[in-house]
């Protein structure tokens, strides 16, 4: 049986004592090793200011960023008129920002490219005042209207450069079109000329009439 004396006699063994302390060292050497990469790893305490390429050509933002050791990528275009196309309209992260080396910053240019839009139904089923109301909130332009025969002030059909749309039809934004609108005095007029036409066809009741020799 191993006596109290000798469940301590390892404190006299220089071979023990070795292991311990390598093993110590091998744990502190792990440790600091570890936080020495992760250090590294994640660039702890070093970061770059985002530079600002709004307003700039493409090809001049993406040099700016490789300067900055970053990365650019387009994931977006828009239409602005009277803008050329390439013309960084936003950016993410914004100007100023710290971010790290290597960082993809995210841009949005613009493009020549006029988007359709889709024609909202508004014929025969709204009004003059509600369909300019429409229309011109979604970016189209108005000319001035042009009367058909119909219900006054009703939309009965819609042109774009003399053409007949339907409603869906897919068009220009910003383009010019005209409403073909309802008018009463128009339906009534021609619906008068209509009946006077017809009245004048009627034989009048004082002319002879004729007979056709042939039947006899």
């Amino acid at each position: 049986m191993i006596g109290f004396k000798d469940f301590f006699s390892f404190r006299k063994n220089k071979l023990f004592w070795i292991n311990i302390i390598g093993i110590i060292v091998v744990l502190i050497i792990i440790t600091l090793g570890t936080l020495v990469w992760l250090d590294s790893y994640t660039r702890h305490g070093e970061a770059h200011i985002v530079p600002d390429v709004k307003n700039k050509n493409i090809v001049e933002a993406e040099m700016i960023l490789n300067e900055s050791t970053m990365k650019c990528v387009v994931v977006d275009s828009n239409y602005v008129k009277g803008v050329p196309e390439g013309m960084v309209l936003e950016q993410i992260p914004v100007a100023g920002a710290k971010v790290k080396e290597g960082r993809t910053i995210y841009l949005t240019i613009t493009t020549t490219s006029v988007p359709l839009v889709q024609l909202p139904d508004i014929i025969d089923n709204s009004s003059i005042r509600q369909a300019e109301a429409k229309l011109k909130s979604m970016g189209f332009k108005l000319t001035e209207p042009e009367l058909v025969p119909g219900e006054q002030d009703w939309i009965y059909g819609i042109k774009y450069r003399g053409r007949d749309l339907k409603s869906g039809d897919k068009v220009p934004n910003e383009a010019m079109l005209t409403l073909c609108v309802g008018d009463t005095h128009l339906r009534d007029s021609l619906a008068m000329d209509s009946t006077y036409i017809d009245m004048n066809s009627i034989p009048q009741s004082d002319e002879e009439a004729k007979v056709d020799d042939s039947w006899f």
